[in-house]
């Protein structure tokens, strides 16, 4: 009998996996077996290896480069340098940000590490050693480091291939060293506000430069087919179909003849979006030489050289009355570009998504003004595991609330409470330009404060701030609050598009007769586990076992064209376009369903994992049922098969947001912090997999603590990079990494197909101000009203000295 007992509703939910299960990262089976295929894994008959032959100046005129030494070396096939590439047009190229970066340095280098030269041999080693043989002679220039000093009257010009341009990609040019100046928002309105304030601050935010430094370096392998006139390129491609685009108007070469794939990625968090010489260069030696030519990048180049991250220095001011309501918010962002503007930014948002600087508050007038600078330091500005400037942004109000709260003699927390946008207020249209789109402050912030014991920390604090005053102990305790709202979901093609192809992205979803599904998206996984979540999104829709549902990205000759995977926007955008194209495969099968019911189709309902005949419970056709039937016996003037694409443009981003508490033990005498306790809640609407989110908090929190508590790309006077290996980039490891606490709540988006927002950065982006929320609210009882990151133990135990402590 209980062999024929029918299964229950619970037991086939179970057996989908679907959304809301946690199912284990299917990926994982070959990554912990050793079996992933990166790019240096790849090996091609006849292969050559490319090097590059960097700069030790931050700024120098080039006199002269000699590689006749370098071409003599046995093994050696090639050097090229910008004299080769100009013929081809390829020793500049066009950035993500409408400026042009230079391939390899023409007449002069403008960052310590710019390639200079690049030398192609029969083996990595042998490359090493040429690399050494080229004779580069320079003419040393005054270097520009301080991007508050970029725009003086005595400058030095950095940019001498637009000197004469007055106009910008974004408007006119204040300075030869100048980018842009973009403004939003309502400026006589701000002031206004300013000048009624009952309170009012102003500080200087500085978020210092940073990088990703993800597991595996930038790499890529090129291999040109002279015959067929086909060009392929493998490598750590986060947007593969926008590098094939690229690649396309470089090189020449339809796209149709360009192949792009993209294999495993050993982590990506920005750093792997955009192009990089290492490209351009192999392509061409490809190209030139007939033979397939590989370029990695190690540690130091990757640290020294590709895409930094932040280094926006936020003038942050809040106007507000006596009770704490605050009226207006005022913010000047100095942005430090390095030598190249090449900023992996939305094409219309030279300063990303920085107007969410207004974040989770009901701030009724605001203006932000950004001016991008030129510097002798490394190009870039990539969204380091946010979504487009916004942890900068967060960075910014987040200190700037607490700072407010200390003049005021309030409670941070009640500040925050008292000044939330409301539940009944969303959709919200915030001062700057955004609707948000769904959320519940007060339940978030209410929920986080009573699991933490907020009242008793602070209790706890009052007595020891009064012990250290009495001399009975040298340490002292800080508690960090930050609460964010974050903008991801790049976007809707209105008003986001990356070199003129609109931020939509894609799901191509086929069933194969016997129930198996092959779904190809346009999006590239770096570890977000793709191949697990979107197969459950799958399940649901469609009834069919997560498990006899494979994921396929990285390969633009198969997947339909995508922007990528950055600024959490997988699940919002991609993870919509497989639900709507798993959704008009269901109205296909509904149909086939109907017919093999003989009844019309307005009479079944979906049912788990298959149609039923309303009323009729018994009477129901299974999803593999109705697929098989697809392929042999579909409707009269029905086309055989159930397969569906989807391009989604999603009508708004979507604004996940979260609660962080941080309790953090400070000894005075010597820096050293100990993160008692962190408390981080998170709101990503409808949960696909409470695993892989847990996964994702865990990762970006870890990401936050480097960053605020140490991890800094640092220059010396000179322009020479101090920070460029893991000697002296602070990259925690399980030692110094904090026990994380996670939790939820759960507001769907409204016009999301699933109710998803995304996750992968907001702890990224909340977790940052949270730590220097709790160094800075550790000291403020000293009379500090704002200490810079990043905090490492050094800039700790002198902000104690100077405080008098």
């Amino acid at each position: 009998m209980n062999d024929m007992t029918p299964p229950t509703r619970e037991e086939r939910e179970a057996k989908l996996q679907g959304m809301g299960c946690k199912r284990k990262r299917v990926e994982d089976v070959r990554f912990t077996q050793g079996r992933g295929q990166y790019v240096d894994d790849l090996k091609l008959p006849g292969m050559l290896f490319g090097d590059f032959v960097r700069s030790t100046y931050a700024h120098a005129r080039i006199k002269k480069i000699d590689a006749s030494a370098a071409l003599a070396l046995p093994g050696v096939k090639a050097v090229l340098t910008a004299a080769d590439l100009k013929p081809l047009n390829l020793h500049y190229m066009p950035t993500l940000a409408g400026d042009v970066q230079a391939v390899l340095a023409d007449e002069k280098v403008l960052f310590q590490g710019q390639e200079v030269a690049f030398v192609v041999a029969e083996d990595r080693y042998i490359a090493a050693d040429a690399m050494e043989l080229v004779e580069v002679e320079y003419e040393e220039l005054p270097p520009l480091v301080d991007p508050f000093q970029a725009m003086a009257e005595d400058a030095p010009l950095l940019r001498e291939d637009i000197k004469d341009k007055t106009e910008g990609a974004h408007g006119p040019r204040k300075h030869h060293n100048h980018i842009f100046e973009w403004t939003i928002g309502d400026k006589t309105g701000t002031d206004a506000a300013f000048e009624k304030a009952d309170v009012t601050i102003k500080e200087m935010l500085s978020y210092h430069r940073t990088h990703p430094s993800p597991l595996e370096t930038c790499q890529c392998v090129a291999s040109m087919d002279k015959i067929r006139g086909e060009l392929t390129l493998w490598g750590t491609f986060q947007a593969p179909h926008v590098i094939r685009t690229v690649a396309s108007m470089l090189a020449g070469i339809p796209e149709h003849k360009v192949h792009v794939i993209a294999p495993d990625i050993g982590g990506g968090f920005g750093n792997k979006v955009g192009a990089y010489p290492g490209y351009i260069c192999s392509v061409v030696a490809s190209i030139v030489l007939g033979v397939p030519v590989k370029w990695v990048e190690d540690r130091m180049e990757n640290l020294s050289a590709t895409s930094f991250a932040r280094d926006y220095h936020m003038t942050t001011e809040l106007a507000a009355t006596k009770d704490g309501t605050i009226t207006g918010m005022r913010v000047h962002v100095l942005a430090d570009h390095g030598a190249f503007d090449a900023c992996a930014d939305p094409s219309k948002w030279p300063a990303g998504f920085m107007n969410i600087c207004t974040g989770s508050y009901d701030i009724p007038v605001a203006h932000l003004a950004v001016d991008g600078v030129y510097t002798n330091k490394a190009p870039g500005g990539v969204a380091y595991r946010c979504s487009f400037r916004v942890t900068e942004a967060v960075y910014a109000i987040e200190r700037a609330i607490e700072i407010l709260a200390q003049k005021l003699g309030m409670d941070s927390a009640e500040l925050r409470m008292k000044n939330f946008i409301k539940a009944e207020q969303f959709p919200y249209n915030s001062a700057l330009g955004w609707e948000y789109d769904s959320g519940d402050y007060h339940t978030a912030m209410k929920k986080a404060l009573d699991a933490v014991g907020y009242d008793a920390l602070r209790a706890e604090q009052r007595e020891k701030r009064a012990a250290f005053e009495r001399g009975e102990t040298r340490e002292i305790m800080g508690i960090g609050l930050s609460f964010f709202t974050e903008i991801v979901g790049a976007g809707p093609t209105r008003n986001c598009d990356i070199l003129g192809i609109g931020m939509f992205d894609s799901a191509e979803i086929r069933i194969h007769p016997t129930g198996g599904v092959i779904a190809r998206m346009g999006t590239k996984s770096q570890g977000q586990g793709h191949e697990t979540t979107y197969a459950q999104i799958i399940a649901t829709e469609l009834g069919i076992p997560a498990d006899d549902i494979m994921i396929e990205e990285g390969n633009t000759d198969t997947a339909p064209y995508g922007l990528g995977t950055y600024g959490s926007r997988s699940t919002p955008v991609a993870g919509a376009a497989t639900a709507v194209a798993a959704r008009k495969i269901k109205a296909k099968a509904q149909m086939i369903a109907a017919h093999m019911l003989e009844v019309h189709h307005d009479d079944v309902e979906w049912d788990i994992d298959g149609f039923r005949v309303k009323g009729l419970p018994e009477k129901r056709k299974a999803m593999k049922e109705i697929v098989w039937a697809a392929y042999n016996q579909p409707p009269p003037n029905m086309e055989p098969g159930l397969e569906a694409v989807s391009y989604y443009d999603p009508p708004n981003m979507t604004y996940p947001f979260g609660a962080y508490v941080c309790v953090m033990d400070i000894d005075v005498d010597t820096g050293v912090y100990k993160v008692r306790r962190f408390y981080a809640l998170d709101d990503c609407g409808t949960r696909i997999n409470p695993m892989i989110i847990e996964g994702q908090v865990h990762g970006g929190l870890t990401e936050a603590f480097a960053v605020a508590m140490g991890q800094e790309i640092r220059y010396d006077e000179q322009g020479n990079v101090m920070g460029a290996s893991f000697m002296d980039f602070f990259l925690p490891t399980a030692v110094e990494t904090p026990v994380w606490e996670t939790d939820h709540t759960v507001t769907p988006s409204p016009h999301h197909p699933i109710g998803a927002k995304g996750v992968g950065e907001s702890p990224h982006v909340g977790g940052v101000p949270c730590f220097s929320n709790a160094v800075n609210d550790a000291f403020a009882f000293l009379g500090s009203t704002h200490i810079q990151m990043p905090h490492d133990h050094w800039r700790i135990w002198k902000a104690a000295r100077a405080l008098g402590a």
